[in-house]
């Protein structure tokens, strides 16, 4: 068997596809990737296909010890990367031979970063999937975070294809932004003066931040209903609690609730709030379905159109 293995895990260091959807019925929810457009780059550029399994590194920490020929990838947050001590450009393809020793630093911006193998991690699926949620101990090796000792196999290949991301089309994290929301049918059980206190007001992460959602510091938000029955929830939903503190739920959240929802956040921008360390400033803008389908719309097209540069020719 080859692969790599793990020597030092980081901080909080996961397996993660594109995830696992279509058993919200039996209470299982999505996992996958925080930042999409950057796990989908780092695939993109070993030339895999988009869903293949790779690493999401939070924070940094990770150390790896190669026992295959093969090449690897660093996308995402700005971690930096060492291979056998010597460090290396990220969004960009690195060959890596037996024996190498691969390092992930701790981040100076952004909160994500994505490892990716060509080929990607040759890992066993679970109920269609081989993301991990820590929360339902489902996924990766042992439906949990990675730990010293592991061993994440993946095939050799010395002849993949390998890619390099212009610098100007790599993704600039901020820890000050502005997120964009779409309103609910719960919007009704909020005054307009605390929507309106919502939406021009400046909020803080806490650090009660995760992959299941992060909660924020700022105004109090109140609803006019204490509770609901409990219902579906989206990727992006923006609960309410008693404590007027809004909670931005992601990928791992559970799949119902019953919290008051004053809308819901875009996908490109969940992306964006997962980059985001705690003691970060986040603010919210109203914009209508039509806006966000056309800026999804947008993302996509730029994705496809934007061409890497082939470090095989």
């Amino acid at each position: 068997m080859s692969g790599f293995k793990v020597l030092q895990p980081g901080l909080l260091t996961l397996i993660q596809d594109a995830g696992r959807f279509g058993h919200h019925r039996i209470g299982l929810t999505n996992g996958g990737p925080l930042d999409t457009q950057a796990f989908k780059w780092a695939n993109r550029l070993l030339g895999n296909p988009l869903n293949s399994t790779l690493l999401e590194v939070s924070i940094g920490g990770l150390v790896l010890a190669s026992e295959v020929d093969t090449f690897l990838v660093v996308t995402g947050a700005e971690m930096p990367l060492k291979i056998n001590g010597v460090e290396q450009d990220r969004w960009h393809a690195h060959r890596i031979r037996q024996g190498d020793r691969i390092e992930l630093g701790f981040s100076k911006q952004g909160a994500r970063a994505y490892l990716a193998v060509t080929d990607g991690f040759d890992i066993q699926h679970d109920f269609s999937s081989s993301a991990t949620v820590s929360r339902e101990g489902i996924g990766g090796l042992n439906g949990g975070k990675l730990q010293p000792g592991d061993y994440l196999p993946c095939s050799s290949n010395t002849k993949g294809q390998s890619f390099r991301l212009a610098e100007q089309h790599r993704p600039q994290y901020q820890d000050n932004i502005n997120l964009r929301v779409i309103t609910g049918y719960q919007q009704q059980a909020f005054s307009d003066v605390d929507k309106r206190m919502f939406f021009s007001s400046e909020y803080e992460v806490t650090d009660r931040a995760d992959r299941m959602g992060y909660r924020l510091s700022g105004p109090e938000i109140k609803a006019s209903m204490e509770g609901i029955l409990s219902e579906g929830i989206c990727h992006g939903a923006i609960q309410i609690p008693a404590d007027g503190q809004p909670i931005v739920l992601l990928n791992d959240r559970q799949t119902i609730g019953g919290y008051p929802k004053i809308g819901s956040m875009i996908s490109i921008d969940t992306a964006r709030m997962a980059q985001q360390l705690p003691g970060s400033k986040v603010s919210f803008e109203e914009i209508s379905i039509d806006e966000a389908h056309n800026l999804h719309c947008l993302a996509h097209v730029k994705f496809e159109r934007t061409e890497p540069e082939d470090l095989g020719k």
